[in-house]
């Protein structure tokens, strides 16, 4: 071990997915590692989420025909996507930006950027789940994205989009769509078929197994409020409520809450807090797999993933801000969408009191040009930034704690990191 790198301090502040493989990814490079989080490890976003490794997601959400919705987002408090118009005047300033991403140069670039970063995304866990003895926790057997009234053509042209992306999909007809899943619905006319996608049947167990295995390489964990970072000469001081900590580097990993930590070292960033609910319901030991991979369904915006005891249902897009009360009429109506994608339900979803479902809500952190922020700080060369990875924290989780430990080490990078600065914003 380089006894440069051993006796080195690093802070990584936010135990989410993507807070852990950066803590992970550098205590295997030998550093000393202190994890931190005013939560427990995995209790934001990487705990009730969908599960979905979504590697096929390189389209940014700046979308352009996303403007003739923007009347209904306002006005229906149940569609798939939704601005709450108490945070409408608050959110402009981040939708003018959102806006600008659809100019057709910048999803192309951002694009090109998604798709770099979610290509070998997958790749990247594989060794780290075999040194954690968690590969169980991964699932390789795609997704589903099925069509119920969409008409034939259009689905013809979302396949052909996909295949230009370089995305591996096979368009499916109703009976091979059920044959690879027979509890799908009726309803379903055509689906396509992901085959290199990926999901994880516990995405919670998956973040507290990689956690451990970076405790078990000396890794510790501190459950603190990190209110302020500096940096002087000689390090960074994470400043919490009671007491002041030193250390050579920090890497910050506090997804939508981000926006004042960087506030405070001089950096703007444009974070929403993108608002998704799951809804989960028990299986019964004696019911059958009613599914064997994730279904997204393309007209009602949510997917459905089998888990290790349970099935999850997951989705829709809600702008409220951070700190509004959950709005669990949003968890519940999942519920209703997945009688239109399967045949049968767990028993327990049948039961007429939905509370009997566990409703969640997380916030993910959302930037305008569906990029994350991967890199060293421009001003603070202490200070790295691993954030705002929207609704693809969980995929690009692995691939990130690789980059952040290249970049903080000063080695050469597996991928170009550039489109991923901070700067491109300030």
């Amino acid at each position: 071990m380089n006894s440069t790198v051993d006796t080195q301090k690093i802070a990584v502040v936010g135990a989410g997915i993507v807070g852990v493989n950066c803590a992970l990814a550098l205590q295997m490079l030998g550093y000393q590692v202190t994890l931190m989080d005013k939560h427990g490890i995995g209790e934001g976003c990487s705990k009730g989420n969908a599960g979905h490794f979504a590697t096929e997601q390189v389209f940014p959400l700046a979308e352009p025909s996303l403007l003739l919705q923007l009347p209904k987002m306002l006005l229906d408090p149940l569609g798939p996507v939704v601005l709450s118009p108490k945070h409408f005047i608050k959110a402009i300033p981040w939708f003018v930006q959102f806006f600008n991403n659809m100019r057709s140069a910048k999803r192309a670039h951002n694009n090109d950027a998604l798709k770099m970063l979610n290509k070998q995304a997958i790749d990247y866990y594989h060794p780290l789940l075999q040194a954690a003895n968690a590969e169980h926790l991964l699932v390789s057997k795609g997704s589903l994205l099925v069509f119920e009234k969409t008409a034939y053509k259009d689905v013809v042209v979302m396949h052909q989009h996909y295949q230009q992306a370089g995305i591996k999909v096979d368009l499916l007809n109703q009976g091979q769509a059920l044959a690879l899943e027979p509890n799908l619905h009726k309803n379903i006319k055509h689906a396509l078929f992901f085959t290199d996608v990926a999901h994880t049947c516990d995405p919670l167990a998956l973040c507290l197994a990689l956690a451990d295995h970076g405790k078990n390489l000396g890794m510790e964990y501190k459950q603190i409020t990190v209110e302020q970072i500096t940096q002087n000469k000689t390090s960074v001081v994470i400043h919490s409520e009671k007491e002041q900590f030193n250390f050579d580097h920090c890497v910050l990993a506090t997804g939508a809450w981000s926006k004042n930590l960087l506030k405070g070292l001089g950096y703007r960033l444009p974070v929403e807090a993108e608002r998704g609910y799951s809804l989960s319901f028990t299986m019964n030991n004696n019911e059958l797999p009613l599914l064997s991979r994730p279904v997204a369904s393309a007209e009602r915006k949510f997917i459905i993933t089998p888990m290790a005891n349970l099935l999850r249902l997951s989705g829709t897009v809600e702008y409220a801000g951070l700190d509004a009360k959950a709005n669990n009429k949003r968890a519940d109506m999942l519920l209703n969408n997945a009688k239109f994608v399967l045949k049968k339900l767990p028993e327990q979803a049948l039961n007429t009191n939905v509370n009997s479902g566990n409703r969640w809500m997380g916030c993910r952190p959302s930037l305008p040009d569906s990029l994350p922020v991967i890199c060293q700080a421009p001003m603070h060369n202490k200070i790295f930034f691993a954030l705002g990875h929207q609704h693809l924290g969980l995929t690009q989780g692995a691939i990130t704690g690789k980059l952040i430990g290249q970049l903080l080490s000063g080695q050469a990078t597996d991928i170009d990191v550039s489109p991923f600065c901070i700067s491109r914003f300030n």
